[in-house]
């Protein structure tokens, strides 16, 4: 069991991220105890798997478009996709736990559907879908000019790694990319595991700061985990000096015509989580692939620079199929998961190679994914809880996107295969 302890670091509670206070006063013990009886709270309802909304708690706003407005929809005589093709593809969704899906192309949503009681505005968890909006939120502080590049070190934003060995060499790059050298996401070994407390704990930034564990010289091996993602959020507060989700909805969601929502923040006044745990309507992750598509443009005004984009597409030698907060398709593998492929975690299955060569998607826990192909002008999103599942039954990761591209009609009634 890895217990919390510092790797070269110093305790905890000598090591105060910048916006704190330290707690040096009289008070500092019980304070800490506090944050230690409320952490064990969180532990046990998760444990208990009791609703995420006493977990989410406190939540911070994010702000929306004040203007919003619908994507626009497909008239039925220009659509560009068979109804047999959609009718699969929402059957299929359907029958998989989905909450939504929107399949959009050539800028129109052509189809469009929510099941059971979701609906439009609606929000939804997040989780891994999260991860993408990191992404972004880099870019967009490059564009404003607060971050350098990629290759700047985050010790240059977060000071207490300067003298630290390996924690100054991770490179802004290595936040998205999952080459930090933290620690593997794995399965957590009870509440005093390092892996609980960076997603529970109500000063988990501080923790991540300070404590998690940097196994691998950074840049030298992939390993996906929460932590490098979580570490976004203090980047963007420390290089932008704005509160990450204000940050959010400013320069993301009302720069793409988005709703607003709401994050959960690790307490009052505290840090949100970046890797998970943003709540806003499934439409919002279809904007932000459609800015993706457009290699960082919305509505006529650069939003990321396209360097940045080209770069989140880009997958690096320690993982074919992972750019920045991205799975890219690579050569095609039957079996693949978020996980550094030699390890033997949970797979998704690809019964086929897609059918176009650069297909690129978003993908988050409950096999929440948004497929984007530039080639073909497309986007389709699948948002919902775990697909439904048994002995002969698996959720296929290429099912969605071939389906709808084998649907795309070529000549006026007929539908032909696209890419191989």
């Amino acid at each position: 069991m890895l217990r919390l302890r510092s790797f070269g670091l110093p305790p905890l509670w000598l090591s105060r991220s910048s916006d704190q206070s330290t707690d040096s006063t009289p008070e500092s013990a019980y304070s800490r105890r506090k944050n230690e009886d409320l952490y064990l709270k969180r532990y046990e309802q998760a444990q208990s798997r009791r609703a995420e909304a006493e977990i989410y708690a406190p939540l911070e706003a994010i702000s929306g478009a004040s203007d919003w407005k619908p994507l626009e929809v497909s008239k039925a005589q220009d659509r560009t996709i068979s109804d047999q093709a959609i009718s699969a593809a929402t059957s299929y969704a359907a029958a998989n736990n989905s909450n939504a899906l929107i399949v959009w192309r050539n800028g129109k949503v052509e189809s469009e559907s929510y099941f059971d009681d979701n609906m439009i505005t609606k929000p939804i968890n997040s989780f891994s879908l999260a991860k993408p909006v990191t992404a972004i939120a880099v870019g967009r502080a490059m564009m404003l000019g607060k971050i350098k590049s990629l290759d700047q070190p985050v010790a240059d934003y977060v000071t207490e790694w300067k003298n630290d060995p390996m924690r100054a060499k991770i490179l802004v790059r290595h936040l998205l990319d999952m080459r930090a050298g933290f620690l593997a996401q794995l399965t957590p070994n009870g509440p005093t595991d390092i892996l609980s407390r960076t997603f529970l704990h109500p000063r988990h930034d501080e923790i991540i700061v300070a404590e998690y564990p940097v196994v691998d010289e950074p840049g030298t091996r992939y390993e996906y985990n929460n932590a490098a993602s979580e570490m976004v959020a203090v980047l963007i507060e420390r290089a932008t000096g704005r509160r990450y989700a204000e940050f959010i909805g400013t320069e993301i969601w009302q720069k793409v015509g988005a709703m607003g929502g709401s994050v959960w923040v690790n307490r009052e006044g505290g840090v949100p989580h970046a890797g998970c745990c943003m709540l806003v309507p499934a439409e919002n992750f279809m904007r932000l692939a459609i800015l993706t598509l457009n290699n960082g443009m919305w509505d006529g005004q650069r939003l990321v620079p396209e360097s940045f984009v080209n770069e989140m597409k880009t997958a690096t030698a320690e993982n074919p199929h992972y750019g920045l907060g991205l799975y890219v398709a690579g050569r095609y593998t039957e079996r693949l998961g978020a996980a550094n492929p030699d390890r033997e975690l949970r797979k998704t299955l690809h019964s086929e190679p897609y059918l176009a060569d650069d297909l690129y998607l978003f993908d988050g826990n409950m096999n929440q994914v948004v497929y984007v192909i530039p080639s073909q002008n497309l986007v389709i999103l699948r948002i919902g809880k775990f697909p439904l599942r048994g002995a002969d039954k698996e959720w296929d990761n290429a099912f969605l996107p071939n389906t709808i591209i084998r649907g795309i009609i070529k000549n006026k009634g007929v539908s032909v295969p696209q890419g191989r």
